[in-house]
């Protein structure tokens, strides 16, 4: 890892990098399938790993989304600016020949954004592969070169390497999925062991959550330590800002459009539900509401763009639940930068800078929530913090309203701490009355924690000595976000 603050390095992921090199090392034949978000370091993990491997024939290609001839124009580039200049393919069959020849030589063969593959008429190049791969595998020769596929469409990878009836089935050796970054490793990043800046730390968390480019970004653009505003200005305001795009090659490339008023609607409401839904986006998709459902289950199964969460402990086919969405950076540019980055040429831009960032610490309430929740975790996992996990955090609701932001349950101690979690530390007080009116709702339906210990947590980015004093007084657990950070 580098330790200069001066310079980027490579953060987290050690657990990835020592497998996929490893596997690298092998020296024989492998075929891995790496998935993750854009942006989340699938490309930089490979470059490190293969740095670490020291595999001196390697070849990379990114696959456009493009006809075959696209493709394959794409892939001649590659070669020669790899110095493979002897090659030279002319059709999706000699692409994947090619690549064949070349792991056989001993090549490590990297295809980034596999899942173009999918496409109707990209997809007899499965088939071809298939003969590639199925030859490598099978050959009596010392085959040590290798084949990784990354993409950034989970449920398209799947239907091309894990579905049954696809050429590819059971091919894979090896799979590897990112996700994001882990606090601790946040916190490495921003040289931040023993100077915690809360509420810096939750802005960016709330903006990037753990995706490594987006930081990058920050630091490359000098603004990864700078105060709120010139952080939006610079990321997304200027002719030159790195993330003023990025939503739009993300997601509305993928979904041309068909989807946007379903993601405003909940990007502006977390936690509507089936129903609000339904009335709200009638005059989008029209009274078929199996319409509006069929686009609720290609959004969090096929893109993972919103999750259903459900009451606590309920069934897995419990027809209550609630829609959130799932990425940070997409729920933040929905609910609060969308619109005054499209006004940039028409507005001034210090009104509408001031307006995001109006909006953003709006989102950041549910976003301190997620973020607390999965620190809790993370100490946990790694033996650190004073709470034992035994269940997942998740918030607790109930068709009456009844909410908690906070549960930790711990079946080791029987022990179950019930948490309000507030941006403002000025609300922190005044909604005990309500966390414990919840609590006793929770109890009530849960009856196997009626013998837990409980305690009650009162968690704010930052608490005051004077607030923290009349909490405790209560016999109230206090704990900031600088706290939770500094356990870490």
């Amino acid at each position: 890892m580098e330790t200069n603050s001066n310079k980027w390095g490579f953060y987290g992921r050690r657990e990835e990098l020592n497998t996929l090199t490893s596997i690298m090392n092998r020296q024989r034949w492998f075929f891995v399938k790496i998935t993750g978000r854009r942006r989340i370091g699938k490309t930089t993990l490979i470059q490190h790993a293969l740095q670490s491997s020291d595999r001196p024939l390697k070849l990379y290609i990114q696959i456009p989304d493009s006809d075959a001839s696209g493709v394959i124009a794409a892939a001649n580039n590659y070669l020669r600016l790899f110095g493979i200049s002897n090659r030279q393919i002319n059709n999706l069959l000699e692409f994947a020949g090619c690549i064949g020849q070349l792991v056989g030589e001993g090549y490590v063969v990297v295809l980034d954004e596999f899942q173009y593959f999918n496409r109707k008429h990209l997809y007899e190049f499965n088939s071809f592969l298939q003969h590639e791969v199925d030859q490598l595998a099978n050959s009596s020769e010392n085959v040590n070169g290798g084949l990784i596929v990354l993409g950034s469409l989970h449920a398209e990878m799947a239907a091309l390497l894990d579905g049954r009836n696809a050429p590819l089935y059971n091919r894979v050796t090896d799979s590897l999925e990112l996700h994001h970054l882990d606090m601790e490793s946040l916190l490495e990043m921003m040289h931040l062991k023993g100077k915690v800046k809360a509420a810096h730390m939750l802005f960016l968390w709330n903006l990037f959550e753990g995706v490594p480019k987006f930081y990058r970004d920050a630091f490359e653009q000098g603004v990864l330590d700078a105060e709120r505003k010139q952080v939006l200005s610079k990321m997304f305001f200027s002719s030159s800002s790195p993330l003023r795009s990025e939503a739009d090659h993300w997601f509305l490339s993928e979904l041309r459009g068909r989807y946007d008023a379903l993601l405003q609607l909940i990007a502006n409401k977390p936690g509507c539900t089936h129903a609000e839904i339904q009335d709200a986006t009638r005059s989008y998709y029209g009274d078929d509401t199996r319409q509006i459902g069929a686009y609720l289950k290609i959004l969090s199964e096929r893109y993972r763009m919103i999750e259903r969460k459900l009451p606590l402990f309920s069934s897995p086919k419990a027809r209550a639940g609630r829609y959130y969405i799932s990425d940070n950076f997409l729920r933040s540019w929905l609910s609060a930068l969308k619109l005054p980055v499209s006004a940039v040429n028409f507005r001034p831009v210090d009104g509408l800078v001031e307006m995001a960032d109006r909006d953003l610490m709006t989102t950041e309430g549910f976003g301190f929530e997620k973020m607390v929740g999965n620190i809790y975790e993370e100490l946990s996992r790694k033996n650190k913090g004073d709470f034992p996990l035994t269940h997942r955090i998740a918030g607790y609701w109930d068709r009456k309203d009844t909410e908690i932001d906070l549960i930790a349950i711990s079946d080791l101690s029987k022990t179950i701490r019930f948490g309000s979690c507030k941006r403002n530390e000025s609300k922190l007080e005044k909604s005990l009355p309500n966390l414990h009116k919840s609590a006793d709702t929770f109890i009530k339906a849960h009856r196997q924690f009626a013998d837990y210990k409980q305690e009650y947590l009162m968690i704010s980015p930052e608490i005051s000595n004077d607030t923290r004093h009349r909490l405790q007084q209560n016999g109230l657990i206090v704990q900031s976000l600088r706290d939770l950070l500094q356990e870490l």
